[in-house]
């Protein structure tokens, strides 16, 4: 069993808390096994019997009739029978319930949200659901329980959670994480053809399925198939989406607009597969507009989207570091810092950037992703932007190589990515 404690302490945390627990995230990221086997352990190591835990696998066969919203609440009802103990109803799937004409009112409709509140209303039902695809892989699922939905975001897997289910050493894990991702299956493949073959497929069958059907863009394929290209390509570069028409148009000789494109990276957004960093002016503290930088929720799906061709290491440890971040709970922006200068006698203005600006509450820390350091040319490179942040957040130089953490006569702070990785008080040291 691959230890998923961060997941379960937040599903822990909200346990009888009155409100839904709405699973989300990119499918086959582990999302049914946090609920039916870890949180289900749990439980039952609390003493909860079995007969108060209600499991439905609304996309199995046998449960087909479920997928109607009346016949789903009745038979979850008709299983609260002790008024006086707690009932914990995990259902897997909740996209799959059909939204239905209410046969009472005429031109009014039932769905599996008008479900789950009224489950809601029974003190003794605590309701946790999961969905991978259509509404479920949108946050605007959380409006619709009327402030009633409690989420628990889950991505695939860190490289800390991937090392401790690995049977190898730190760096053949490292090696793997680094090209294959985090998604759990893969640690049950043995050669890099099914591992590949089965990134593929997730592609192929899963997610595009799921983005095409939902937003009905069947006729468009290609051009999707194009953009998830493009920002594959472009992982951790400043783009937006007139940059990515204009490239449709001078290499393919196709005119779309910026608005399709902005649209369809949306989707892709909506499903999780990928995420968007916005820019952040560090000195004035606003959000800078286009362009962004768009990272990859598990970089192997990225790799494998590229037939493992593009496997440049600086790139590919930028996301890692950016979803780890994500991970452990911070928002995640690039920061920009505005540096004045002169230069035969004229003013000029140019900005730096800074990979990640990162917070968690009242924390906050600069990071940059480096491969090397070892030049003293190039490290003076990666910090010339810290020297122009006046505040004493804490700055982070994380490299490729493996070293033992040292800091600066500036205080900045270098670390190798693997302990960054696996330590999470590392960013403290």
């Amino acid at each position: 069993m691959i230890e998923r404690n961060r997941y379960l302490n937040q599903l822990i945390s909200k346990k009888e808390n009155g409100m839904v627990k709405v699973i989300t995230g990119i499918r086959r990221c582990g999302k049914s096994y946090l609920l039916f086997n870890i949180y289900r352990q749990y439980l039952l190591s609390l003493g909860v019997d079995s007969s108060h835990i209600i499991e439905l696998a609304l996309d199995e066969v046998e449960n087909i009739k479920y997928r109607n919203p009346l016949e789903l609440a009745e038979y979850i009802k008709s299983l609260l029978v002790d008024r006086d103990k707690m009932y914990y109803i995990f259902l897997d799937e909740i996209q799959l319930v059909k939204t239905i004409e209410n046969p009472y009112l005429k031109g009014d409709y039932v769905s599996f949200v008008d479900v789950l509140l009224g489950l809601m209303k029974k003190p003794n039902a605590d309701v946790y659901v999961t969905g991978s695809n259509s509404k479920m892989l949108s946050s605007d699922i959380l409006t619709e329980f009327r402030g009633r939905g409690d989420e628990v975001h889950i991505y695939p897997l860190s490289f800390s959670e991937f090392y401790s289910a690995f049977k190898g050493d730190k760096q053949e894990a490292w090696r793997e994480y680094y090209i294959y991702g985090g998604m759990p299956h893969i640690l049950s493949l043995a050669t890099h053809n099914e591992k590949s073959n089965y990134l593929h497929e997730l592609f192929d069958k899963i997610y595009l399925d799921d983005i095409i059907n939902r937003n009905k863009i069947s006729k468009n394929k290609v051009v999707l198939d194009d953009i998830l290209d493009i920002i594959s390509s472009s992982v951790g570069s400043l783009t937006n989406p007139s940059k990515i028409a204009n490239t449709f148009l001078s290499v393919k000789n196709i005119n779309i607009s910026d608005d399709t494109v902005s649209r369809y990276l949306d989707h892709f957004i909506d499903a999780f597969m990928i995420f968007k960093a916005k820019r952040y002016d560090v000195k004035g503290r606003k959000y800078i507009g286009s362009p962004v930088k768009y990272y990859y929720s598990d970089i192997g799906l990225r790799n494998a989207r590229l037939n493992f061709r593009q496997t440049e290491g600086n790139h590919i440890m930028e996301n890692i570091i950016y979803n780890e971040l994500l991970i452990r709970g911070f928002s995640v922006d690039v920061g920009v810092v505005e540096y004045n200068y002169k230069e035969d006698g004229v003013n000029k203005k140019t900005n730096l950037e800074v990979d990640f600006v990162a917070n968690l509450g009242s924390k906050k820390y600069y990071i940059q992703s480096a491969l090397t350091v070892g030049d003293e040319e190039k490290r003076k490179q990666e910090v010339r932007p810290y020297s122009r942040i006046a505040d004493s957040f804490k700055k982070i130089v994380v490299v490729k190589d493996n070293i033992i953490p040292w800091h600066d006569e500036n205080g900045i702070l270098y670390i190798g990515i693997e302990q960054f990785l696996l330590e999470e008080n590392a960013m403290d040291i």
